[in-house]
C-alpha cells in the first residue's frame, strides 16, 4: 500500500478536509480576518507539538536511516517553519510573545495529542500515518490553490499563506516525506488488519484536520483551555 491508498480509503472525509469553507474562503480572498488570526495562532502551537511528534519519530525509528530520514523535518520545522510562520505573524500584528501566549483550543488539543499517542502506542508507521495527513494536505491545498484559475491572487489578504503552501520548496520537501511514507507502507497489504488500522489513524487524523479548519471558522465561539 502507499499513500494515496489511505488517501482513497477516507475519500469522502479528506475532501471535506482539502476542500473545506475555510480553505474555499481563504482562496476567495473572503476569509473573516478573526477567524485567520485564531487559525494563525492556534497553529503556531500546534506546529511546536508538530515538532515533538517528529522527534518521537526518531525515537521511533529502528534504524539509522529511519532516524536520519525523520531529522531534517524537525529542524524544518524548529528552524524554518515556525520561524516564517512567526515573521507572517507579525504582518498580522502578532508577535511571539502573543503566539506563546495563547491558550490551546479543544481542537488543537485533540489533534496533536493523538498524533503523538499514536506514535506513543503504536509503531513509527502508526506515527507517520498520523503526521500524513497534515503534510500531504496542505501541499495539496496549496497546489490546488495556485492552479485553480478560480483563486483570487491579486490583492488576497491570505496570498503569502497560498504562495507558501503551494510553492516548489515545500511541495518538494513534501514530496520527500511522500517517498518516506510510502517506503514505510510498501510491504503492507492494504486488506490486512495492520492496513485496516493504519487507514483508522489516517482517517482519524484527516478528521481532526477538519476539526482544525472549523475552530477556525467558529472562533468566536471557541473556548481555549485555562
Amino acid at each position: 500500500m502507499n499513500h494515496q491508498d489511505l488517501i482513497n480509503a477516507c475519500g469522502k472525509d479528506w475532501n471535506a478536509y482539502t476542500k473545506h469553507a475555510f480553505v474555499r474562503q481563504l482562496a476567495k480572498g473572503t476569509l473573516a480576518q478573526p477567524c485567520f488570526l485564531h487559525y494563525l495562532k492556534q497553529d503556531f502551537l500546534f506546529l511546536k507539538q508538530y515538532a515533538r511528534a517528529y522527534a518521537l519519530a526518531i525515537y521511533k525509528a529502528r534504524t539509522l536511516a529511519d532516524m536520519r530520514k525523520a531529522l531534517p523535518s524537525v529542524h524544518a520545522l524548529l528552524d524554518v517553519e515556525i520561524d516564517h510562520h512567526v515573521s507572517y505573524c507579525a504582518n498580522w500584528g502578532l508577535t511571539e510573545s502573543d503566539l506563546e501566549a495563547e491558550d490551546e483550543d479543544f481542537g488543537t488539543v485533540a489533534y496533536t495529542r493523538y498524533v503523538l499517542d499514536a506514535g506513543m502506542q503504536g509503531d513509527i508507521v502508526d506515527l507517520y500515518a498520523a503526521l500524513a495527513p497534515c503534510f500531504i494536505g496542505y501541499a495539496e491545498i496549496g497546489r490546488n490553490l495556485c492552479n485553480d484559475q478560480n483563486t483570487h491572487r491579486e490583492g488576497n489578504p491570505f496570498e503569502n499563506w497560498i504562495a507558501l503552501y503551494g510553492g516548489d520548496e515545500f511541495q518538494q520537501g513534501v514530496a520527500q516525506g511522500t517517498e518516506h511514507i510510502d517506503a514505510l507502507l510498501a510491504d503492507i497489504d492494504l486488506n490486512s488488519s495492520r492496513g485496516r488500522e493504519l487507514i483508522r489513524v489516517f482517517r482519524t487524523a484527516t478528521r481532526m484536520e477538519i476539526a482544525f479548519w472549523e475552530q477556525g471558522l467558529n472562533a468566536a465561539e471557541s473556548v481555549p483551555l485555562n
